[in-house]
């Protein structure tokens, strides 16, 4: 309705003004090639606005006309830059969705409409590579070397193409390369980075650790986490060439770690076999209090060189108290009262936990003392049985190995810090083929701290 009455108001306004301009007084003289028209004034107007509007209609009619061919080419260079971008995007979408096949012939479409998208030769490489099709996405990978928009991503591609094919020098140089055109690439990065270390460049890989940037705190303790464990790595290389400098790496690795379980381990046996027994044991006792380690308190034990059993475990009882706190301290504790033939001290220690469950330590610990104190066989095995059922106690262990001793990086995987303190769930031990379990060691294991602890 209010169409209708703005329509109707519009014409009626439209022709009011017509009606005006032609009553408007006064003629117009006109020659054209010996013809006069006097019309008058108003009429004179409303037909150059006709002869207007009819220029303007016929103009705009031929460019139209002119600009047809034009137009078209537009909409077809349109049309086919849509559907190069729908096949793009289903061949990700195909990729993603493990048809690789699908996925290359997506790609070679869209790469046929988008000549210049290097987005679908880069997919195509891709999708070749997920069909083992290893020739032709390194062509593919190599063409887009060439420029530099595309040249990080192709080395992308590169790399994972020689790891698949067990080529890790060949991944290794793409690594590089990537790591040269952009020094933020995380990936280049990390492969330049877990290389050095798997070789022991500790020096190199200390330094790129000191000039990655960390911003957050988790970054920054992430940072120091990775500076302790090299410094701590090339302390435990250097510590029988070369005790000073592998002191000064461990001193450092606990600045920037202070309960650093493998650093303090290093620094004390130093000091140790420097003759500063007194540092050791001072430094000792701090990472004690700190970590409840057995490493630790054994060492402490062993600090002063030549100590007979009684000594040590004299020593033992200025930092353990009894009962002891807990399980790593009672296991400590009992190891030392057994080696010096102090049965009932050895047995008090390990009271608070032989109820319960029982873990293969503290079962072995409990047969020695058995044989040793009454030489009761029966009881001995009846411990050596628990102990095959129970549950296992901390150990350093990576991927599923279990070391006697920390070590920088996996046996397994290459990985830097993969070892942690904390109860292994296999049974594979680097050391020798797993047995069920020791018939009563003359020394048994060291004790094992809480898995709460994995410093």
């Amino acid at each position: 309705m209010i169409r209708l009455a703005s329509w109707i108001v519009g014409s009626l306004l439209i022709t009011a003004l017509a009606a005006w301009m032609i009553s408007l007084p006064g003629t117009l003289t006109l020659e054209v090639a010996n013809y006069r028209m006097q019309p008058r004034l108003g009429a004179a107007v409303l037909i150059f606005l006709v002869i207007a509007i009819a220029v303007i209609i016929i103009w705009t009619i031929l460019r139209r006309i002119l600009g047809a061919p034009r137009h078209l080419a537009r909409r077809n260079r349109e049309r086919r830059k849509e559907q190069g971008v729908q096949a793009l995007s289903d061949a990700v979408i195909a990729l993603q969705a493990g048809d690789p096949a699908r996925a290359r012939h997506l790609a070679r479409e869209a790469q046929a409409r988008l000549p210049t998208n290097a987005a679908a030769r880069l997919l195509e490489a891709r999708a070749d590579l997920a069909l083992g099709d290893m020739p032709a996405a390194r062509e593919h990978y190599r063409a887009l070397i060439a420029s530099e928009k595309t040249a990080v991503a192709a080395l992308t591609g590169l790399y994972d193409q020689a790891r698949a094919q067990q080529r890790p020098e060949a991944a290794l140089t793409f690594a590089r390369k990537a790591m040269a055109l952009a020094p933020s690439s995380g990936w280049a990065a990390d492969a330049v980075f877990d290389d050095m270390t798997q070789r022991g460049q500790w020096a190199e890989a200390v330094a790129m650790v000191n000039n990655e940037q960390a911003g957050s705190r988790a970054e920054r303790a992430r940072k120091r986490r990775r500076q302790a464990v090299i410094e701590t790595a090339r302390a435990r290389e250097a510590e029988n060439s070369a005790p000073l400098a592998a002191l000064d790496h461990a001193l450092t690795a606990l600045k920037l770690l202070p309960d650093f379980v493998p650093a303090a381990l290093i620094a004390a046996r130093v000091h140790i076999n420097r003759g500063e027994t007194r540092r050791a044991m001072s430094l000792l006792r701090r990472i004690w209090r700190a970590t409840s380690h057995p490493d630790i308190a054994a060492l402490y034990a062993h600090a002063q060189p030549g100590a007979s059993a009684l000594e040590r475990l004299k020593r033992l009882r200025e930092i353990i108290d009894v009962p002891p706190p807990h399980r790593a301290a009672g296991m400590t504790l009992a190891r030392a009262a057994i080696d010096a033939y102090d049965w009932p001290l050895a047995r008090q220690a390990l009271a608070p936990f032989v109820d319960g469950d029982v873990t293969q330590g503290v079962a072995s610990l409990m047969a020695e003392i058995e044989e040793g104190q009454s030489g009761d066989q029966g009881k001995a095995r009846e411990w050596l049985s628990r102990a095959v059922r129970a549950p296992r106690d901390p150990a350093w262990t990576a991927d599923g190995i279990v070391s006697d001793e920390w070590e920088p990086i996996s046996p397994v995987t290459g990985r830097l810090d993969a070892f942690e303190w904390k109860v292994p769930v296999t049974v594979t031990h680097r050391a020798a083929e797993a047995a069920p379990l020791p018939q009563l060691p003359a020394e048994a294991a060291l004790p094992l701290a809480p898995a709460t602890n994995p410093t």
